[in-house]
């Protein structure tokens, strides 16, 4: 669980991460003066998370990533410093869960080294709240980065590491956990019946979980996000039919708020549907889904699309796979 020795053979997977302080920046001294907080700050705090976690799915983490590490600094960091007693847990859950959402967003602006510090003090700002959720939830994230990056095998480790501390979740947050292990086992040791096998224990712990936590943000995984981690696992394994099938279900449950979520996976999507050589279908997919490609700043996203424009770009004698194109003209963003 990010010890010593998982921080060396899983965890920091790049030389950024490993160049962090000795303690949370967060709490260092480039704030204002330390103050106490109280159950109104923290309420304060948690609608603020929650209001920048909804413009963060509506907008991409582009789009007021600096405004939400500001607040961290300038609204937060002073409370972290002066406040004690029994608000003190909660303080730094709640500090915990913005800065994970500022590393998410971070990492979907392809800034990996900064997010991975920003995840790793999330980890540890957890651990001084005593929540070992919280501290899987970030793990977990680390690991979907590292798969994201090809660290195929430091993403197993890390999933592994999130599931040791989220042993006694409910079972939907375990189902979120147990998903993201069969991705990184099929990424890592193209193991089909293990990865299946995880998969079937997800679905399990999801079909049993209770009522949708609409207040929790973090580990707040619904059918379509299994379905997503499906065709995530599939694809890994070169089952492209199969994974094409649970992306399209996955986008077509989304809600409508969830716009980069929607644009992610469709562009993984056309990517699945141009490794089956159907460049037709990949740019219909795209075509579809203009309105969110269109309003979302996702460097990841752009780096998702440039990968499908290369992969068309013989076939731009086709009509659609030509409007598509030029489409993307207006959607790519230089990095």
């Amino acid at each position: 669980m990010l010890n010593r020795r998982t921080a060396l053979t899983a965890g920091l997977y790049s030389l950024a991460a490993a160049a962090l302080p000795a303690r949370p920046q967060l709490t260092a001294g480039r704030a204002g003066p330390a103050r106490s907080a109280g159950p109104s700050d923290i309420a304060r705090i948690r609608q603020m998370c929650d209001y920048f976690q909804e413009m963060d799915d509506l907008y991409g983490g582009g789009h007021g990533r600096t405004t939400v590490a500001a607040y961290l600094v300038h609204e937060v960091t002073p409370l972290l410093r002066g406040t004690s007693g029994q608000a003190r847990p909660a303080l730094f859950t709640t500090a915990a869960e913005m800065t994970y959402l500022l590393a998410w967003m971070t990492a979907d602006d392809m800034r990996a080294g900064l997010a991975q510090r920003y995840y790793i003090q999330a980890i540890r700002l957890a651990d001084e709240a005593g929540n070992p959720l919280m501290r899987s939830t970030a793990l977990r994230s680390l690991s979907v980065q590292a798969i994201s990056l090809g660290h195929n095998q430091a993403g197993h480790a890390l999933a592994e590491a999130a599931a040791e501390g989220a042993r006694n979740a409910e079972p939907r947050r375990r189902a979120w956990i147990t998903g993201m292990r069969a991705e990184t086992l099929a990424a890592h040791g193209h193991d089909r019946h293990g990865a299946h096998r995880l998969l079937a224990q997800a679905e399990a712990d999801l079909e049993h979980a209770d009522s949708l936590p609409e207040h929790e943000w973090t580990g707040n995984y619904r059918r379509e996000s299994f379905e997503h981690q499906v065709g995530l696992t599939l694809a890994q394994l070169g089952d492209y039919k199969a994974a094409e099938e649970h992306y399209a279900l996955s986008i077509s449950a989304r809600r409508p708020g969830e716009r980069r979520t929607r644009a992610l996976i469709g562009a993984e999507l056309a990517r699945i549907q141009l490794r089956q050589r159907h460049p037709d279908q990949a740019a219909q997919t795209l075509l579809s889904l203009r309105d969110d490609l269109t309003t979302v700043t996702s460097q990841r996203l752009s780096g998702a699309l440039s990968q499908v424009r290369a992969g068309w770009r013989q076939y731009r004698q086709d009509l659609v796979v030509d409007e598509a194109d030029r489409m993307l003209d207006t959607v790519i963003r230089p990095s």
